[in-house]
Parts: structure tokens; C-alpha cells; sequence
């Protein structure tokens, strides 16, 4: 495992983080296993790990919690995020600020994930929606300079709605957020634009999340692709993404190098970008684990293939599927 300054916080995270969505409220998940896995990935090296509240109702941070009272010994870096008010993700334009993140709420479920995460102080809490619009209200900013000053978050940080890079920007420059969570990926490479220069300028940290979009740069699914009742991507891959995904990740099989997965040509195309400074796919199998950890240990994309990905933006935008 590779590590990389994690912006301005300083903080050495290893290269692949672990994303936890998938370890509470999905169809299929074996506890055991979800252990076995968080075990795994302590041991190859793993150091950043990303929950929610809004992950079970904070069932994820309660596990998160337990492997950081079993490892109290090394610092693994905890980040969660707030569900916005309305519990509606992602967020609209014409939402407020007082319908998503009044400061009492922000106080209120940074309080309830200190409990799940049973730790002092969070390393990294998020907004877990965000618009841009919200910048110079002052309620949430007087909530973050509080509960700093605390001592109950040491950073804070925004996850940007899906294919919206841009809407934190003036939010980036108030100096109170240190890092920024959004997708990017061989699809999704629009946070290049505007977004990771701004971070670069003012050394805020970037998580990319969604590194397979969803399953789709993993290769495995076909258009019959039919998801488990309660399964959250039935509503994600409705007929009209998942026959455009499925045919955007068919493109990319004549440039798989022989020997080398789809999982992890997309892993090592983020990691070409020093910009990026952990990715956090989602890790609910040992054998998951194993594989994507396994991406940092190996040397760049050639240029060429670097080169020949980069022609595979696929730039979208936010519908009522999208979520």
C-alpha cells in the first residue's frame, strides 16, 4: 500500500480507502464476512475509512466504531457526514439551508455519530449533500467553528451531489472545509475541470468515491442485469443507464491490457491523478479487499493507455434516477 498527504490535514491515508455503504442496510450482506474484510484491509495497510449516519441509520459507524476500539493502537482515520435535515439525497437548488443543515442539526447528528463511532472526536465529518448557494450562510459555519473549538471534529468536509463538481466551490474558498468527497472515474472525469485545481490551490484534500460507477467499470454487468427486490441500484440502473453504462464499459475492453482487470484498470486510472488522494470503492468480500488494495502496490498506466481512457469521459447529468 502507497500512502498520500491527505491535503492540509497532513494526514498519511492510504492510497485505496474503504467505502462502507454497502456494510449496513444492503440485501446480501454477511456480517462476518463484513469483519473478515475490515480485518483484511488493516492488515494490507488500509488507513481511511468512509461511513455515514445515513448507512443504516448509523449502524455502519457503530462498526466502524468497534474496529477503531480494536486498532486503538494505530491511527485509522474515521470520516462520517451528517444526513441533511430533510433526509432527501441528493439535494436541489431550491432547497435551504435550514431544510438540509440548521446548525442545531449539524450539532445533533455529529453528536449521535460520536456515539456510534464511540470516539471523542471525529477525524473528518461531511456534509453528506451540499449546494453551492448555501457559501455565506452563517448558520452552518458558526456550527463548524463550534464544534471544532470543541474538540469533536478535528476536519470538516463536503460530498458533492453526484455530477455536480462544481456546486462547493465558493464554499471551497470560506476555509473551513479541508475536504472534498465526489465521483471521478474513467466515466467521470468533469471534477478535473475546475474543481481539482481550486483543491490543488487551497491543499483541501479529495476522496474519490463511486471509482467503478456503481458496478459498471467492473465489468460483470450485462443488460439483463436484473438487481435483488430493495437493492438501491434497481432504482439506480433503471433500462435507460443501464443500457448506456453497459455499452460505455463494452467500449473499454479493447484497451484491457492482457492479465489485468476492469476493476483495476479503473482503480489505477484514479490513482494516476496525484490530485486524488484516497479512493474509497466499497469492500463487502475479503477477495474484494485483497484485489483492490493490490492496485496501489502496482506502477502508473502506461502514458499511452492513460491517454486512450482519457478519450472515455462520459459527461452526464443529474436526472430523478441519478440520485
Amino acid at each position: 500500500m502507497h500512502y498520500r498527504r491527505f491535503g492540509r490535514t497532513a494526514f498519511q491515508s492510504s492510497e485505496i480507502g474503504y467505502g462502507m455503504w454497502g456494510l449496513a442496510g444492503w440485501k446480501g450482506t454477511d456480517q462476518a464476512e463484513v469483519e473478515q474484510a475490515l480485518e483484511r484491509s488493516v492488515e494490507l495497510g488500509c488507513t481511511f475509512f468512509d461511513t455515514a449516519w445515513g448507512y443504516g441509520a448509523g449502524k455502519s459507524e457503530q462498526i466502524l466504531g468497534a474496529l477503531l476500539k480494536k486498532h486503538n493502537r494505530q491511527h485509522l482515520f474515521a470520516a462520517t457526514k451528517i444526513p441533511p435535515k430533510n433526509f432527501k439525497w441528493p439535494s436541489r437548488p431550491d432547497y435551504a439551508l435550514r431544510d438540509c443543515f440548521p446548525a442545531s442539526h449539524i450539532i445533533e447528528y455529529t453528536e449521535k455519530s460520536l456515539r456510534n463511532l464511540d470516539v471523542d472526536c471525529i477525524d473528518l465529518q461531511q456534509f453528506h449533500v451540499w449546494e453551492d448557494a448555501w457559501a455565506d450562510n452563517d448558520d452552518w459555519k458558526e456550527a463548524v467553528v463550534k464544534l471544532k473549538k470543541e474538540g469533536k471534529v478535528q476536519h470538516f468536509g463536503i460530498s458533492v451531489n453526484r455530477w455536480e463538481p462544481n456546486n462547493v466551490l465558493e464554499t471551497l474558498r470560506s476555509g473551513l472545509i479541508d475536504a472534498v468527497q465526489v465521483i471521478y472515474n474513467i466515466f467521470d472525469q468533469a471534477p478535473e475541470d475546475e474543481l481539482f485545481p481550486l483543491c490543488r490551490e487551497l491543499d483541501i484534500a479529495v476522496i474519490a468515491r463511486v471509482p467503478f460507477d456503481e458496478g459498471t467499470l467492473t465489468g460483470i454487468l450485462t443488460k439483463d442485469t436484473v438487481f435483488p427486490p430493495g437493492d438501491w441500484r434497481g432504482t439506480y440502473f433503471v433500462p435507460e443507464n443501464l443500457n448506456a453504462s453497459v455499452d460505455h464499459a463494452e467500449a473499454l475492453r479493447p484497451l484491457l491490457p492482457s492479465g489485468m482487470s476492469m476493476p483495476e484498470m479503473a482503480l489505477r486510472f484514479i490513482l494516476c491523478n496525484d490530485d486524488v488522494h484516497t479512493i474509497i470503492p466499497g469492500m463487502r468480500q475479503v477477495r474484494h479487499v485483497e484485489a483492490n488494495i493490490a492496485a496501489s502496490d502496482r506502477q502508473r498506466l502506461p502514458a499511452d493507455l492513460q491517454a486512450a481512457l482519457k478519450q472515455h469521459r462520459w459527461d452526464r447529468e443529474p436526472t430523478a434516477w441519478s440520485q
